[in-house]
């Protein structure tokens, strides 16, 4: 049996620390500031680069559209 020390973290996807760091910075940011403005000062500044961001995306969403091959391999026998 393992025994953990009382002030120990969960670390990774469980990090609770970092979700409550995560979800006050991001509250801050919508109280403190425009995000309409934010946005548009983010928007593409020319038609080149519109289309090489929706390359970008196009590209990202290409690698995320197909299922992880791995959840398909079988597990090698021991």
């Amino acid at each position: 049996m393992i025994k953990r020390a009382r002030d120990s973290r969960i670390q990774g996807e469980g990090d609770y620390e970092a979700t409550r760091r995560y979800r006050k910075r991001t509250a801050d940011y919508l109280a403190n500031n425009d995000v309409e403005k934010a946005a548009v000062r983010a928007a593409p500044r020319s038609g080149s680069e519109a289309r090489e961001l929706a390359a970008a995306e196009a590209a990202g969403k290409r690698r995320a559209k197909a299922e992880d091959p791995a959840l398909r391999r079988r597990a090698r026998a021991r």
